[in-house]
């Protein structure tokens, strides 16, 4: 670390080193930043075993209650249908973004080090936007699935055959990984650091973003039009599917058909809203009012308390889960 607190991502030590006074203040590109420092959710050393039990036992409550999910879908014949196909992938995915950033937090915990390499910092990046955008993707296939059994039911089976599912689950991972590869081919656009502190408990590109030292208004742009693309147009697609359905249902004449009908869309929407509310939250109170304390709280939301309720939602809500789970104890039992 130089001086003047800038730090150069790679390591390059030049034989004509130098040193240039600019303003009261010495610039050095002998240094380069090989590792970043989370300040993670409180500095409070009483807190930090308080931390510890509560976000291994969300962690463990969430992996157990996706992979759960996964095995009573795969089990149960009953369950082989397009929605829990989307439902087991989505579980897959919750198992995949939680474990990009809690287990790394509770061993910072445990260790007292809060440092991350700079490799590290990127590659959970990258995969933290990876399962994120698929659990976006997939709700919206959800979503549309939704929308043909409400609005196409003669038709559900043929338009949902297995090959057009495997296909959105093929989509929803090829977008997703060049969203995460998009955010990754920015960051490492960033010549120079003027800090290596990082205001969160993960790598946060809007974060990382904020610390270059260059002007980065045009990476700025791209990085929330990139975010906005992979947001809007799955959000797009949920609300017209929702629109869709909605009119169908309303033009159900009895009251019994019409609660029917958008029960089966009711752990859907719970897990939608809980989702985006809290990721738009993130991204545009980033943009727009940054707070770091108010980001972080988002952020544990969207990143370990979504990924643990959904298990939660789609058993509680949903009948048919409810069914199977029974079935297979019974079968233990």
């Amino acid at each position: 670390e130089g001086p003047s607190g800038t730090f150069f991502p790679q390591q390059h030590k030049h034989d004509d080193a130098w040193d240039r006074q600019m303003g009261g203040y010495i610039e050095q590109n002998l240094t380069s930043v090989s590792e970043f420092f989370l300040t993670g959710l409180s500095d409070n050393p009483g807190l930090q075993p308080l931390l510890f039990g509560l976000f291994l036992s969300m962690y463990l409550v969430s992996v157990l209650g996706n992979l759960l999910i996964i095995l009573v879908v795969s089990s149960d014949s009953h369950l082989h249908t397009p929605m829990y196909f989307f439902l087991s992938n989505l579980s897959l995915a919750d198992i995949g973004f939680i474990s990009t950033t809690v287990p790394k937090m509770i061993v910072d915990i445990q260790t007292q080090s809060r440092v991350i390499s700079y490799v590290g910092c990127l590659t959970q990046m990258s995969f933290l936007i990876l399962f994120g955008c698929m659990d976006g993707m997939f709700l919206t296939a959800m979503a549309y699935d939704r929308f043909v059994a409400i609005c196409h039911p003669l038709h559900y089976s043929v338009i949902m055959n297995p090959h057009l599912c495997g296909f959105l689950v093929l989509v929803s991972f090829c977008v997703s990984l060049l969203d995460s590869q998009l955010h990754n081919l920015i960051v490492l656009q960033l010549t120079c650091f003027k800090d290596v502190e990082i205001s969160n408990f993960f790598c946060d590109p809007s974060q990382l973003l904020n610390l270059a030292c260059s002007d980065t208004f045009t990476n700025n742009v791209v990085m929330y039009f990139v975010g906005a693309i992979s947001g809007f147009l799955p959000i797009s697609g949920i609300f017209f599917s929702y629109y869709k359905i909605v009119s169908s249902i309303l033009r159900i004449p009895s009251t019994g058909g019409k609660y029917k009908a958008f029960s089966t869309c009711g752990s859907h929407l719970s897990v939608v809203c809980l989702f985006y509310g809290t990721a738009i939250g993130v991204y545009l109170g980033s943009a727009l009012l940054p707070s770091p304390r108010k980001d972080m709280v988002a952020s544990v939301v969207y990143t370990v308390v979504t990924p643990m309720l959904n298990p939660f939602i789609y058993s509680l809500r949903n009948r048919d889960i409810k069914s199977a789970l029974w079935r297979s104890l019974r079968r233990i039992g």
